[in-house]
This record gives structure tokens, C-alpha cells and sequence, in this order.
């Protein structure tokens, strides 16, 4: 039994604004925005922690990260607007003990942050970083120093020619975003008043953004590392999405309204093709 012609016309129309309101509706959570946030721990003489990242909404899965060491700074995570708590436990305590430290992030729309443990031991603290991610010109790069050594407390940083990037820079600060020239470097660090310099070749890339980070070696000198925070070719900035195990979330399918307009879509043409051949045989 076939509907008349005129009543299929209704109906495909009918889907066919159907589609046509879903494809155009945003996702839900568009209205907040996201931004982005990683962890470090910075503390010469803190053992290993457990790092806890709780939503104070509930619009993410609660995140651990675990056996965190000195030295370590995860990826970004891309986070939902909204206020965080980031908690720090010693290595392998469960998660219902007292945290040794904690701390609150407000995550804002398009902004970055690091949340470091910091200072030493005996008087640790969690600091949020506002990290400035926004693009240098295509012919500067942008860097900033994170002075996580205490065997140096205040250091000078500049390049091997003698470019200066940044001098006394006090234990456990952080100092500004500073524009530099791109390209090959070799970035020596040096105890303030004297010592013994350790150097970091590196290269620099064009219209990116780094934060150097100094650290305190085995072997009884300093380390710099050089962190990529947003560069200009590829994810800006680099970091994965936030899931309920940490890492990177695979490949989502298509939203729910999406996949509803889809198939309206396809019922539309269905029924176009219908009335098309209805039209012809009438």
C-alpha cells in the first residue's frame, strides 16, 4: 500500500527542516569552551607522587596520573571550562588518604595552564602557571625559563654566542615569554656569581613556543629540557584529549545530532527518489 504523493511531499519536507535544525545545532557543551592543562612535578627532593585531577562540575572523568618523578611535565590536556582540583599523594597511597598538597585551577576558554609541585620538600606547594600559548611571528621564537634547580638557586640563561634569554632567575620561578630568533641554539645555563655551566644544544622553530625548564642532574649539575608548548606546524598547543585513563581519546564517532541529521538526510532522499518515480509512473 502506497501513501499518496502528497503526503510523502509533507513528510520529506518535514525531515528534510529536521536535518537542516540538527546539522546547524551546536554540541551542548560548546557554549563553555575548553582550555588546557598540564602537570609537572618541579621539587629536587620530593619522592614520587600520585597526581589527582578532579572536575568540580563532573563534566570529565576523574584523571590519575601515576608514580609522577621529579622532572616530569605531561602533555596538555584539553579540558572543559570550568574549575578543577588537582591533588598530589605519595606514589602508591590510595586514593582515599589525606593528598599532601592540593590546589584549585579555573580553566577558562582558550587559556593554558601548568599546575607544578614546587619548592622543596619541606615547604611544597602547587603553583598554577598562566602559560601564554598565542603564536610569535613566523620569524621569532618564543621562550620562557621554569628554574627547578636548587643546587643552583638563582641562574643566568643565554645562548652559546652570549645572547642573553634571562639572568637571576630565582629557584622555583618562572620568568616571562621572551622572543628570540629561530634556529639552531646552544643554551648554556650557569649558576649566578659562577659555576659550572651545562649547555643544551636545541633548535628553535619559527613562530613556536617553548618553556626551558632547569633541573638538577645525578651527576651533581644541571639539566635543561626543552618543552614544546605550541608550535606553529601541528596542534596548537601540543597535548592530547583529556579521557578517563589519561591519555589520548580515540577517534570519536559522529555527536548524536549529527548522526540523527545524517540519517535524516538519507531518509530525504529516500523520499525524494520516491516521489520522484511516483511522479513518473502517476
Amino acid at each position: 500500500m502506497f501513501l499518496p504523493v502528497r503526503t510523502l511531499r509533507r513528510l520529506a519536507a518535514a525531515v528534510a527542516v529536521l536535518a537542516t535544525v540538527l546539522l546547524g545545532a551546536p554540541p551542548a557543551h560548546a557554549a563553555a569552551g575548553s582550555g588546557y592543562v598540564r602537570l609537572a612535578h618541579l621539587s629536587p627532593d620530593t619522592p614520587a607522587v600520585d597526581v589527582y585531577l578532579r572536575s568540580g562540575s563532573g563534566a570529565v572523568e576523574p584523571q590519575t596520573f601515576r608514580a609522577v618523578a621529579y622532572g616530569d611535565m605531561s602533555r596538555y590536556l584539553r579540558l572543559p571550562a570550568g574549575a578543577y582540583q588537582v591533588a598530589m599523594r605519595k606514589a602508591g597511597a590510595p586514593a582515599s588518604e589525606q593528598p599532601v598538597i592540593t590546589t584549585e585551577v579555573g580553566v577558562a576558554d582558550k587559556g593554558a595552564y601548568t599546575v607544578a609541585g614546587v619548592g622543596r620538600f619541606a615547604d611544597l606547594g602547587l603553583r598554577v602557571l598562566r602559560d601564554d600559548l598565542r603564536l610569535p611571528d613566523p620569524g621569532k621564537s618564543k621562550v620562557r625559563i621554569i628554574q627547578a634547580s636548587v643546587r643552583a638557586p638563582v641562574l643566568d640563561v643565554a645562548g652559546g654566542n652570549g645572547a642573553k634569554i634571562a639572568n637571576g632567575v630565582q629557584f622555583a620561578t618562572t620568568t616571562a615569554y621572551r622572543e628570540v630568533n629561530p634556529g639552531k641554539w646552544s643554551v648554556r645555563v650557569t649558576p649566578t656569581g659562577g659555576g659550572r655551566p651545562s649547555e643544551l644544544p636545541c633548535t628553535l622553530g619559527a613562530g613556536s613556543v617553548y618553556s626551558l625548564v632547569v633541573l638538577d642532574d645525578d651527576a651533581g649539575g644541571l639539566k635543561p629540557e626543552l618543552h614544546v608548548d605550541a608550535e606553529r606546524q601541528g596542534a596548537v598547543p601540543l597535548g592530547s584529549v583529556a579521557t578517563g585513563a589519561g591519555g589520548t581519546a580515540p577517534r570519536a564517532p559522529l555527536p548524536g545530532a549529527l548522526t540523527a541529521a545524517a540519517a535524516a538526510a538519507l531518509i530525504t532522499g529516500a523520499l525524494v527518489v520516491v516521489l520522484r518515480r511516483r511522479s513518473r509512473t502517476a
